[in-house]
């Protein structure tokens, strides 16, 4: 492609990655407004919250697989029409289980973006350098998109009704519909061999049940129906892999995990997102619960980090071609790991500054590393290939985001949990939130006392959690520099 034209398709390609990861936290603000007026049970209201990210997780290896197949643009402009048509209907929900069915489409529609504008940005920018830069304003426009998410649906509640969160998505994916065809060249893998349905069934059996344990681990902790769901997940994803080795074509080449960039980008993007996601689930409940901030405040503190994360990933490119990149993962990593440090800081009676700050390297430095991660992801991986690599890269984020929530949000319950007094009513054990309802049920004397303990045992919740992702990111960082390596690693120089 011309280069003026590569960089336009770059900027259609960024839309659907921006719209995404906007979806991925725009629905909390949602929750109260859309549950008054759909009256969900708790469990459809879980339901409403988990459907997305589960259908996205379990459809992304097999999304990324047939883009290869028929095409990544036809892939990516079919998940277009389907994201904005699952958006109306979201919109206009008129039951509980209206809005479950649209979130699972808005899921599907999800899982055929992610991989396509990764594998396309492979395709698209055949320079390395160039493709670094690419790469990093996608996951600029990534991390950009995740923070926008509060304020954007912050500030369209306070004007509209909660389906405006939804109609967002609309105009977005028109604009890629329309300019998507003239701009971005189709890209395929030549010899794509047979496809084999029992291998697309396979992989989805085996990742669905997985998603759908870790997620039961998330809303009650450990027991027999989440242990038995993974059981199933890791038995089906065992015969998958098995299968994969047997056929002389399969629809995952499993080859590509015998690259040492490869593998360890891919475990390297996962523990970052591990220890990230986990944090993300407790720090809006400490800023609004026990700092007393509304919503849309608590969302504007957070933009120090939004702008760090756009830094980090802009200034990887540029870093990358001074320093090796071994040791620019890992420094992200390992300032990241400081962040989740000052955090340990914060007390019930305060501590916005610490969590600013947190938020900030956190954010710089795991866009800094993911970045170049990503980026020797698509280089390790043959081009006819990039769809499937890009496939099981996001699939190694999601699972870490839902790995995250699962175990540290239930250690954090745990030691929450564990530091309210005994006696305390389980309507306050559950949640922080629980326990600011109970108090307000309570005489002034009796529910202040309540909140001061809730607070101060969410806190140290808080300490553990973050405590935990300086152990995660320290280990990552050390596996990042070993495994990246280029003197050691077998990956395509970049």
């Amino acid at each position: 492609m011309a280069g003026r034209k590569q960089w336009w398709a770059l900027a259609v390609l960024v839309l659907p990655v921006l719209l995404i990861s906007v979806d991925m936290t725009v629905l909390g603000f949602a929750l109260p407004f859309l549950s008054e007026d759909l009256a969900p049970t708790g469990a459809e209201q879980l339901w409403i919250v988990d459907i997305y990210s589960f259908m996205l997780a379990g459809l992304l290896v097999l999304m990324g697989t047939l883009g290869d197949r028929v095409g990544r643009r036809k892939l990516l402009l079919m998940g277009a029409a389907a994201f904005g048509a699952a958006s109306v209907l979201a919109a206009f929900s008129t039951s509980a289980f209206m809005l479950i069915i649209a979130r699972a489409l808005l899921g599907v529609g999800g899982a055929t973006l992610m991989p396509s504008t990764l594998s396309l940005i492979r395709s698209i920018f055949t320079d390395p350098k160039q493709r670094r830069t690419a790469i990093a304003v996608w996951s600029a426009g990534f991390s950009g998109g995740m923070a926008l998410g509060p304020v954007l649906g912050g500030w369209l509640l306070e004007h509209f009704w909660w389906g405006s969160v939804f109609l967002i998505n609309v105009p977005v994916m028109l604009v890629l519909l329309i300019v998507g065809p003239f701009v971005l060249p189709e890209a395929r893998d030549p010899k794509p061999g047979r496809f084999d349905p029992l291998s697309a069934l396979l992989s989805l059996a085996a990742m669905l049940p997985v998603v759908y344990g870790i997620k039961l681990v998330a809303e009650h902790g450990f027991g027999l129906k989440a242990a038995i769901s993974v059981l199933i997940g890791l038995t089906l994803g065992y015969l998958f892999v098995r299968r994969q080795n047997r056929l002389d074509e399969p629809m995952l080449d499993l080859k590509l995990f015998s690259n040492r960039a490869f593998s360890g980008s891919v475990v390297t993007n996962m523990l970052g997102v591990f220890a990230m996601v986990g944090l993300l689930f407790l720090v809006p409940q400490y800023l609004q619960l026990v700092l007393g901030l509304t919503p849309v405040v608590a969302a504007l503190w957070m933009l120090p980090a939004t702008a760090a994360g756009i830094a980090g990933a802009l200034l990887a490119a540029w870093l990358a071609k001074r320093i090796r990149v071994s040791l620019l993962v890992s420094g992200g990593l390992l300032v990241a790991a400081v962040g989740f440090l000052a955090l340990t800081q914060v007390s019930a009676g305060g501590g916005l500054a610490y969590v600013v700050v947190s938020f900030t390297l956190l954010g710089g430095g795991v866009a800094l590393s993911e970045t170049l991660t990503n980026d020797l992801v698509i280089s390790a991986a043959p081009a006819e290939r990039a769809g499937a690599a890009s496939a099981i890269s996001e699939t190694g984020f999601e699972l870490g985001g839902a790995l995250g929530t699962a175990i540290l949000g239930s250690v954090a319950t745990a030691v929450y949990r564990s530091g309210l007094p005994e006696g305390t009513a389980e309507s306050a054990r559950d949640t922080l939130g629980g326990a600011v309802a109970t108090a307000q049920q309570l005489d002034p004397v009796a529910g202040q006392a309540l909140l001061e303990s809730a607070r101060e045992a969410f806190t140290q919740g808080v300490h553990v959690t973050a405590w935990a992702g300086v152990a995660v990111l320290v280990y990552t960082g050390v596996q990042a520099f070993v495994l990246l390596d280029r003197k050691k690693s077998s990956a395509v120089r970049i």
